[in-house]
């Protein structure tokens, strides 16, 4: 009929991107966002090295302290016949600056252990790398290589010292000091002995940075 009217066309449906379309997008998406995921064996290898650098400050703690315990009760006293003549002979740790030295440098390396301690076992609870770059794993290398540094010139000055009083001095009469002092002599050796197994204990420590530092 010529009187009829045309209806409009219909309007035409919004064109839809396939589901393996909207899928693939949205993958996509958030492979842009999300981080690579770190392969098993790398992630057991940094927890043997985190676990085994609490170790290391653990034992670090335990050693430097025992260096500190045994020198300052490193103190004796009797008499000590010098040209048929008895001197008493009173000896201490604080009488000598080398042994002082040897404390303080030992007590900095228990407090530095401590806190290296207590963060790793921090990043570990949190199930985070203790190392988040590579500036603060040079920072710790190089603050572990100076204190062992710091060990070994005390531990050193200490066994001269120490030594010294256990073998007097040649062409002269002056005695073995350590055989009336032997407590405040054990002491002092044994401190040594602790000293010097800190500093490769540091040592150590220093040498799995440089092996990281290698690695990333």
């Amino acid at each position: 009929m010529t009187g009829e009217r045309k209806m409009p066309p219909a309007p035409e449906a919004a064109v839809r991107l396939p589901e393996t379309t909207e899928v693939a997008a949205i993958a996509s998406e958030s492979g842009r966002t999300s981080r690579p995921m770190e392969p098993p064996d790398r992630r057991f290898d940094r927890l043997r090295a985190d676990l085994y650098q609490l170790a290391l400050r653990l034992i670090c703690i335990a050693t430097s302290t025992t260096t500190v315990a045994l020198m300052v009760t490193a103190k004796d006293s009797t008499t000590v016949s010098i040209y048929g003549f008895e001197f008493p002979v009173q000896s201490k740790w604080s009488f000598s600056n080398v042994f002082e030295y040897l404390v303080g440098v030992s007590g900095a390396v228990a407090a530095y252990s401590l806190l290296q301690l207590l963060v790793t076992a921090s990043m570990l609870a949190r199930r985070s790398p203790v190392l988040s770059s590579r500036s603060q794993a040079w920072l710790i290398f190089a603050v572990d290589l100076s204190l062992a540094y710091a060990l070994m010139s005390a531990g050193s000055a200490a066994a001269g010292i120490s030594n010294l009083n256990r073998t007097g001095i040649r062409h002269t009469t002056l005695p073995n000091f350590c055989k009336p002092l032997k407590r405040f002599c054990n002491h002092v050796a044994i401190s040594i002995a602790f000293t010097f197994f800190t500093c490769c204990l540091l040592t150590t420590s220093a040498i799995q940075y440089v092996i990281w530092l290698s690695k990333n």
